[in-house]
Protein backbone atom coordinates (compact mmCIF):
# COMPACT_ATOMS: atom_id res chain seq x y z
CA UNK A 1 0.00 0.00 0.00
CA UNK A 2 1.40 3.19 -1.01
CA UNK A 3 2.03 5.47 2.11
CA UNK A 4 0.18 9.13 2.21
CA UNK A 5 1.58 12.01 2.96
CA UNK A 6 -0.45 13.69 6.11
CA UNK A 7 -2.85 16.44 5.46
CA UNK A 8 -3.54 19.07 8.08
CA UNK A 9 -5.77 21.38 7.37
CA UNK A 10 -6.56 24.50 8.87
CA UNK A 11 -10.17 25.59 9.16
CA UNK A 12 -10.67 28.65 9.98
CA UNK A 13 -14.75 29.03 10.39
CA UNK A 14 -15.84 31.88 10.74
CA UNK A 15 -13.16 33.93 11.40
CA UNK A 16 -10.78 36.93 9.86
CA UNK A 17 -11.60 39.48 7.21
CA UNK A 18 -9.85 39.20 4.20
CA UNK A 19 -7.15 41.34 4.66
CA UNK A 20 -6.71 39.55 8.47
CA UNK A 21 -6.76 36.27 6.12
CA UNK A 22 -3.75 37.62 4.11
CA UNK A 23 -2.04 38.30 7.47
CA UNK A 24 -2.65 34.86 8.86
CA UNK A 25 -1.49 32.86 5.99
CA UNK A 26 1.69 34.98 5.63
CA UNK A 27 2.58 34.20 9.33
CA UNK A 28 1.80 30.39 8.61
CA UNK A 29 4.08 30.60 5.61
CA UNK A 30 6.57 32.10 6.93
CA UNK A 31 6.87 29.62 10.14
CA UNK A 32 7.12 26.66 8.08
CA UNK A 33 10.34 25.21 6.14
CA UNK A 34 10.76 23.33 3.74
CA UNK A 35 11.19 19.85 5.84
CA UNK A 36 7.56 20.82 7.28
CA UNK A 37 6.02 20.41 3.99
CA UNK A 38 7.88 17.53 2.50
CA UNK A 39 6.45 15.66 5.84
CA UNK A 40 2.85 17.03 5.81
CA UNK A 41 0.50 18.46 3.44
CA UNK A 42 -0.51 21.74 4.75
CA UNK A 43 -4.10 22.91 3.58
CA UNK A 44 -6.32 26.06 4.95
CA UNK A 45 -9.81 26.65 4.89
CA UNK A 46 -10.34 30.49 5.41
CA UNK A 47 -14.17 31.91 5.08
CA UNK A 48 -15.61 32.58 1.70
CA UNK A 49 -15.08 36.12 1.48
CA UNK A 50 -11.34 36.22 1.73
CA UNK A 51 -10.84 33.17 -0.59
CA UNK A 52 -9.61 35.22 -3.55
CA UNK A 53 -7.20 37.32 -1.44
CA UNK A 54 -5.61 34.00 0.13
CA UNK A 55 -5.55 32.60 -2.88
CA UNK A 56 -3.43 35.50 -4.83
CA UNK A 57 -1.24 35.47 -1.86
CA UNK A 58 -0.44 31.82 -1.82
CA UNK A 59 0.19 32.12 -6.10
CA UNK A 60 2.42 35.21 -5.51
CA UNK A 61 4.63 33.83 -2.87
CA UNK A 62 4.61 30.25 -4.64
CA UNK A 63 3.90 29.26 -1.13
CA UNK A 64 3.09 25.29 -0.59
CA UNK A 65 -0.27 25.99 0.96
CA UNK A 66 -3.22 24.81 -0.63
CA UNK A 67 -6.14 26.11 -0.79
CA UNK A 68 -9.72 24.68 0.90
CA UNK A 69 -13.20 25.36 1.33
CA UNK A 70 -15.46 25.22 4.35
CA UNK A 71 -18.71 24.39 2.82
CA UNK A 72 -20.15 23.69 -0.79
CA UNK A 73 -23.83 23.18 -2.31
CA UNK A 74 -24.66 20.56 -4.54
CA UNK A 75 -25.78 22.12 -7.67
CA UNK A 76 -23.94 23.60 -10.33
CA UNK A 77 -26.39 26.55 -10.47
CA UNK A 78 -29.67 27.94 -9.02
CA UNK A 79 -32.02 30.18 -7.16
CA UNK A 80 -29.86 29.31 -3.80
CA UNK A 81 -29.25 32.59 -2.25
CA UNK A 82 -26.05 32.65 0.28
CA UNK A 83 -24.52 29.47 -1.41
CA UNK A 84 -21.88 28.58 -3.65
CA UNK A 85 -21.07 26.22 -6.11
CA UNK A 86 -17.69 23.61 -6.75
CA UNK A 87 -17.39 24.82 -10.01
CA UNK A 88 -17.04 28.69 -8.48
CA UNK A 89 -14.63 27.14 -5.55
CA UNK A 90 -12.49 25.64 -8.38
CA UNK A 91 -12.14 28.97 -10.13
CA UNK A 92 -10.22 30.35 -7.32
CA UNK A 93 -8.30 27.14 -7.20
CA UNK A 94 -9.87 25.33 -4.08
CA UNK A 95 -8.34 22.09 -4.04
CA UNK A 96 -10.37 21.00 -0.78
CA UNK A 97 -13.66 21.21 0.13
CA UNK A 98 -15.36 20.66 3.85
CA UNK A 99 -18.68 18.98 3.50
CA UNK A 100 -20.71 17.71 6.95
CA UNK A 101 -18.77 19.28 9.45
CA UNK A 102 -20.70 19.10 13.02
CA UNK A 103 -21.43 22.25 13.29
CA UNK A 104 -23.18 22.58 9.66
CA UNK A 105 -24.87 18.92 11.29
CA UNK A 106 -26.39 20.82 14.69
CA UNK A 107 -26.64 24.01 13.80
CA UNK A 108 -28.09 24.02 10.25
CA UNK A 109 -29.56 20.86 10.01
CA UNK A 110 -27.47 18.92 7.15
CA UNK A 111 -28.31 15.31 7.10
CA UNK A 112 -26.39 11.92 6.06
CA UNK A 113 -28.56 12.42 2.86
CA UNK A 114 -26.98 16.32 2.10
CA UNK A 115 -23.71 15.23 2.90
CA UNK A 116 -23.25 12.39 0.38
CA UNK A 117 -24.87 14.62 -2.14
CA UNK A 118 -22.55 17.80 -1.60
CA UNK A 119 -19.81 14.69 -1.46
CA UNK A 120 -20.26 13.40 -4.94
CA UNK A 121 -20.69 17.19 -6.24
CA UNK A 122 -17.13 17.94 -4.68
CA UNK A 123 -15.71 14.64 -6.92
CA UNK A 124 -17.48 15.08 -9.77
CA UNK A 125 -16.64 18.67 -9.81
CA UNK A 126 -12.65 17.70 -9.66
CA UNK A 127 -11.89 18.53 -5.95
CA UNK A 128 -11.82 16.16 -3.17
CA UNK A 129 -14.09 16.06 0.02
CA UNK A 130 -13.36 16.42 3.29
CA UNK A 131 -15.89 14.25 4.83
CA UNK A 132 -16.52 14.72 8.58
CA UNK A 133 -17.81 12.22 11.14
CA UNK A 134 -18.18 12.17 14.57
CA UNK A 135 -20.72 10.86 17.48
CA UNK A 136 -21.91 12.98 20.06
CA UNK A 137 -21.92 12.75 23.95
CA UNK A 138 -25.09 11.14 24.05
CA UNK A 139 -24.31 8.21 21.37
CA UNK A 140 -20.86 7.43 23.25
CA UNK A 141 -22.25 6.87 26.23
CA UNK A 142 -24.93 4.73 24.90
CA UNK A 143 -22.09 2.37 23.11
CA UNK A 144 -23.06 3.60 19.76
CA UNK A 145 -20.06 5.54 18.53
CA UNK A 146 -19.20 2.90 15.82
CA UNK A 147 -22.49 2.05 14.23
CA UNK A 148 -22.75 6.37 14.07
CA UNK A 149 -19.58 6.72 12.37
CA UNK A 150 -19.71 4.22 9.95
CA UNK A 151 -23.26 5.04 9.36
CA UNK A 152 -22.30 8.52 8.68
CA UNK A 153 -19.32 7.14 6.13
CA UNK A 154 -21.66 4.64 4.17
CA UNK A 155 -24.12 6.87 3.83
CA UNK A 156 -21.79 9.85 2.66
CA UNK A 157 -19.89 7.51 0.14
CA UNK A 158 -23.40 6.03 -0.38
CA UNK A 159 -22.88 4.64 -4.72
CA UNK A 160 -19.32 5.78 -5.59
CA UNK A 161 -17.20 3.87 -7.21
CA UNK A 162 -13.59 2.75 -5.82
CA UNK A 163 -11.97 5.14 -7.66
CA UNK A 164 -14.11 8.02 -5.80
CA UNK A 165 -13.69 6.92 -2.48
CA UNK A 166 -9.78 6.81 -2.88
CA UNK A 167 -10.31 10.30 -3.47
CA UNK A 168 -11.88 11.14 0.18
CA UNK A 169 -10.41 12.36 2.72
CA UNK A 170 -12.48 11.21 6.20
CA UNK A 171 -12.07 13.80 9.12
CA UNK A 172 -12.95 12.19 12.24
CA UNK A 173 -14.70 15.06 14.88
CA UNK A 174 -14.94 13.76 18.74
CA UNK A 175 -18.34 15.60 19.12
CA UNK A 176 -19.07 13.92 22.53
CA UNK A 177 -15.37 15.78 23.41
CA UNK A 178 -16.32 19.21 22.16
CA UNK A 179 -18.09 22.15 24.95
CA UNK A 180 -18.54 19.36 27.40
CA UNK A 181 -15.37 18.74 29.55
CA UNK A 182 -14.90 15.12 28.25
CA UNK A 183 -11.16 14.54 26.75
CA UNK A 184 -10.57 12.61 23.64
CA UNK A 185 -7.21 10.51 24.04
CA UNK A 186 -5.08 9.99 21.13
CA UNK A 187 -6.07 6.14 21.86
CA UNK A 188 -9.99 7.26 21.19
CA UNK A 189 -8.73 8.61 17.90
CA UNK A 190 -6.67 6.18 16.66
CA UNK A 191 -9.14 3.65 17.52
CA UNK A 192 -12.21 5.31 15.18
CA UNK A 193 -9.01 5.59 12.48
CA UNK A 194 -9.01 1.82 12.37
CA UNK A 195 -12.50 1.51 12.27
CA UNK A 196 -12.54 4.17 9.64
CA UNK A 197 -9.75 2.03 7.55
CA UNK A 198 -12.14 -1.05 7.70
CA UNK A 199 -14.73 0.65 7.12
CA UNK A 200 -13.25 2.29 3.79
CA UNK A 201 -11.79 -0.81 3.00
CA UNK A 202 -15.23 -2.43 2.86
CA UNK A 203 -16.36 0.24 0.24
CA UNK A 204 -13.65 -0.09 -1.99
CA UNK A 205 -10.20 -1.57 -1.29
CA UNK A 206 -6.89 -1.16 0.95
CA UNK A 207 -5.31 1.55 -1.07
CA UNK A 208 -7.81 3.80 -0.42
CA UNK A 209 -7.40 3.26 3.35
Amino acid sequence: MTERKPLIVGNWKMHATHLEAIQMVQKLSYRLDLEDFERVEVVVAPPFTALRSVQIVIDQDRMRIGLGAQDVHWEEKGAFTGEVSVAMLAKLDVRYVIVGHSERRQHFGETDDVVRRKARAVLEGGLMPIVCVGESLEQREAGDAETVVVGQVRAALARLDPDQVAQVTLAYEPVWAIGTGRTALPDDAGLMAEILRETLRDLASSTAA
